[in-house]
């Protein structure tokens, strides 16, 4: 007689040791800094200097309640409350690098400015003629 065979799926984290994280370290190091002072606003960031186990970025911040600022015609946008967190939603230059968007070749593959939905374009089945 035959050993029954257990017929089962694949293991439940099948693939899952080898995923990369998407954004990069500069958009992480914002969100860090974003998080931690969140009274001020995240302008942008630069790199400074790595190790062989860190990176490390400059985040320029910036306080929306300081009187130069708010005065200033060409930095006041800045106090609205529309750009509250702007590391958190990727509008920062390293955000919008890892989100796709830029101008070239390189980055006419993000349709609407979103790396998931160029993803789920690519991969949905249409069958227009057929129907």
């Amino acid at each position: 007689m035959l050993s029954r065979v257990r017929h089962t799926a694949n293991p439940k984290n099948h693939g899952v040791n080898q995923l990369k994280f998407v954004r990069n370290k500069q958009s992480i190091a914002e969100e860090r800094v974003g998080r931690r002072c969140g009274g001020l606003r995240v302008l942008n960031s630069y790199w400074v200097g790595q190790d062989s186990t860190y990176k490390f970025y400059e985040v320029i911040l910036i306080d929306p309640a300081h009187k130069a600022i708010r005065r200033h015609a060409d930095t006041q946008w800045i106090t609205k409350p529309v750009h509250k967190h702007r590391e958190l939603r990727g509008l920062t230059s390293a955000g919008r690098k890892s989100r796709g968007l830029g101008k070239g070749h390189r980055h006419a593959a993000t349709k609407g400015g979103s790396r998931r939905k160029n993803w789920l374009r690519r991969n949905t089945l249409s069958l227009r003629r057929k129907r």
